[in-house]
């Protein structure tokens, strides 16, 4: 289905961001790997999806630095001359009541989760206009819809995520690009793993489907986004949230 397409997963190394790219690789895309951090997890993903028998780039960068973000971009197409597929995944949490959020906890969210992904489409947008062709998914979340006590820096920066989605779609829809937001809900990953069994069950009881989703159950739609199937959709927001939020 995607077979010899060149996608970028940022934030790849673990939980959503893995899973997108073992799913996308899967399909037959060439992936280009980018983390901040966890370089041991990310040689070993390397591995996986090289095993799957494609090609892989793998580019450590904060995307929050517009210079790394050139740079992962610039890697990307020198090595496979085309980018096919962007996935702006990477994110990270500082929650807190406002009342005792720092200012720094506002803005390093804020400058990773939405400036991170400004970066992302300011710098891929010029290469997929010239391609005439080019999908790019942005990772938002349930969150930015419907708002969270204790993360007020993230429900911001969602819902930024989910504007600029719809904005761009409407500029380069023109050009053959197509530009989504997914939204996850409640998904099971090491950051959730540490609110315990007790906080999670009672998460079940507010999801209609009964249970907490999976980052397989995100990548699964990133990669209908991804592939041709989805040719007449764009400027959306598709919720993965077991019905949490209707």
């Amino acid at each position: 289905m995607l077979k010899g397409k060149c996608a970028i997963v940022t934030g790849a190394a673990k939980g959503i961001g893995k899973a997108v790219a073992l799913k996308l690789a899967s399909l037959g895309a060439n992936i280009v790997l980018n983390y901040r951090s966890s370089e041991d997890k990310a040689i070993e993903l390397e591995t996986e999806l090289k095993e799957l028998g494609v090609e892989v780039l793998r580019v450590k960068g904060d995307i929050s630095k517009l210079a790394d973000v050139e740079n992962l971009i610039n890697q990307a197409k020198e090595k496979f001359g085309h980018i096919d597929i962007m996935v702006n995944n990477a994110g990270i949490t500082k929650d807190n009541l406002l009342l005792r959020m720092k200012e720094e906890d506002f803005d390093s969210v804020i400058d990773v989760n939405l400036k991170g992904v400004f970066n992302c489409l300011k710098t891929i947008t010029p290469i997929m206009v010239k391609q005439r062709f080019g999908k790019i998914v942005n990772l938002s979340s349930v969150v930015g819809i419907v708002g969270n006590a204790g993360q007020v820096n993230y429900a911001a920066s969602k819902a930024g995520v989910i504007g600029m989605t719809k904005s761009l779609a409407k500029e380069i829809g023109a050009r053959g690009i197509t530009v989504n937001a997914v939204a996850p809900g409640f998904i099971q990953t090491a950051m959730t793993d540490s609110l315990g069994d007790k906080f999670k069950e009672e998460a079940k009881k507010g999801i209609p489907l009964r249970r907490l989703g999976t980052p397989e159950d995100v990548a699964e739609v990133v990669a209908f986004l991804s592939s041709d199937s989805s040719n007449y959709i764009t400027g959306q927001v598709i919720n993965v949230d077991g019905g949490m939020v209707m």
